[in-house]
């Protein structure tokens, strides 16, 4: 059976995007971008709310347009050396309350053509969150290791994001988890298909990879005084 959500029209539309990334050629096909990406991904987030709060009360489904769940379609084009003025995937993001912002911890679901999966952890934590991650990793080593090798979250799930070369300043060189410790981003990934997309099973399997990252979730946010 079909998703109810998001249709191959869904994955043509953003192929064109990615082939006709102006302003102009986006304001031309706005209606089209209302009726197969936006549209179907607020009624996801929205459909989210009630098995997101069984799994944790404090992330949360925000079907806003501007300011909620579903990630700006706009490319910040300010520092970078690409211009191009539109994102090419559906981002959205499920934080947690505390949170202002995408660096915040956080459930993470991502489409794009041939590229769809799901994602969880904190993407560039600042400095006083890194470090109290980092702390509690030093000091609470086998629950880190717990998490990282429950059998599930190992099936499905890869680590992510970017490492410092050198060892963190204050930690022991010599630290069995330094490899851990070395890291600036605590993201981990379940790749999917563009099929699992479409599929009736969709949302089901969404929330399904959320509750293997349990323990890792609950990691970061005790890392962070959170409550989860």
């Amino acid at each position: 059976m079909a998703s109810r959500y998001f249709t191959k029209n869904s994955f043509t539309f953003l192929r064109k995007l990615a082939k006709n990334n102006t302003r102009d050629w986006f304001l031309e096909h706005k209606d089209e971008y209302e009726e197969t990406i936006r549209s179907p991904a607020l009624e996801f987030i929205a459909d989210m709310t009630d098995d997101l709060a069984m799994l944790s009360p404090h992330f949360l489904a925000v079907p806003k347009k501007v300011g909620g769940s579903l990630m700006r379609v706009n490319r910040d084009v300010r520092f970078g050396k690409d211009k191009r003025p539109y994102k090419t995937n559906i981002g959205i993001q499920f934080r947690h309350e505390q949170g202002k912002d995408v660096h915040a911890p956080g459930f993470y679901l991502h489409i794009e053509p041939n590229d769809c999966f799901v994602g969880i952890g904190i993407w560039r934590p600042d400095a006083d969150a890194l470090g109290k991650i980092r702390d509690r990793i030093s000091a609470k080593g086998k629950d880190w290791t717990a998490a990282l090798t429950e059998k599930p979250f190992k099936r499905h799930f890869e680590l992510g994001g970017e490492s410092l070369k050198r060892p963190p300043r204050g930690y022991d060189k010599e630290h069995p988890l330094l490899e851990s410790l070395k890291r600036k981003d605590f993201i981990a990934f379940a790749n999917i298909s563009n099929e699992i997309i479409l599929n009736s099973r969709f949302k089901k399997m969404v929330i399904d990879r959320f509750r293997i990252a349990d323990s890792y979730m609950q990691f970061l946010c005790k890392a962070l005084e959170l409550r989860y």
